[in-house]
């Protein structure tokens, strides 16, 4: 069964949150279902296979966290954790067990829609990496076939280590990797100091393709937690 990309899935045991999430994603998506409890959630994502799923973590039966889990089996779907806890311990697990975003409560509305509409961005891009044709970013162009990257007409060198780490940054683009995660995937181990060796190999990538890297735009520190990397610049 396909994913139902005009569907939504709302989780909150508080029906006043669910109306709120409600009403601010049907500007995105023409149906929107909600669950109450985290069995009904897993049912109602194993039926409907919705596009999205917004998930709260305090459900009175099962813990969130198992909810994503288990969502996340057998879905590629983007999940938005909103919850009112906001450890970065909390953020790691969540992203760990397959959120794609995580926000904290109270919440704005226009912020939710905003990071829903980047996440179906980085859905309908599942693998930019594999995609025909550079990825282009105002005059940066970025490819990882070749791999080039170049500024206007000006080639920028990466080293080994810089391009396994933005080809990783790239293909999970619009979401946060935590620290274990990209140095897992970028040196093949989780022991060792994760968040050092990521600070001097991520300081030097600003450095080669942000326009300003005291203020970056493209690779997105997620305080505590890890990175992301944003298309949109």
């Amino acid at each position: 069964m396909t994913a139902q990309t005009d569907t939504a899935l709302v989780v909150d045991d508080a029906p006043q949150i669910r109306r709120v999430i409600r009403n601010a994603l049907k500007q995105i998506f023409s149906k929107v279902i909600e669950a109450g409890t985290g069995k009904d959630a897993i049912d109602l994502a194993a039926s409907h296979q919705p596009g999205l799923v917004v998930l709260d973590l305090g459900l009175p039966d099962i813990p969130g966290e198992t909810v994503c889990r288990e969502i996340r089996r057998w879905s590629m779907a983007p999940i938005i954790v909103v919850s009112a806890r906001d450890s970065d311990r909390e953020k790691i697990s969540l992203l760990d067990a397959g959120a794609d975003d995580y926000m904290t409560k109270p919440f704005n509305a226009a912020e939710l829609q905003a990071r829903v509409r980047a996440q179906l961005r980085r859905a309908n891009t599942a693998n930019p990496a594999t995609s025909e044709g550079p990825i282009r970013i105002g005059d940066l162009s970025i490819d990882l076939a070749k791999p080039a990257v170049t500024r206007g007409q000006v080639s920028i060198h990466l080293t080994r280590l810089e391009w396994d780490l933005l080809r990783v940054l790239v293909n999970s683009a619009g979401r946060t990797l935590t620290h274990e995660q990209l140095f897992g995937r970028v040196w093949g181990h989780s022991h060792g100091n994760a968040q050092q060796h990521l600070r001097v190999h991520v300081r030097s990538l600003r450095q080669k393709l942000e326009s300003d890297p005291v203020r970056p735009v493209l690779i997105v520190t997620e305080p505590g937690v890890g990175y992301r990397f944003e298309l949109d610049e």
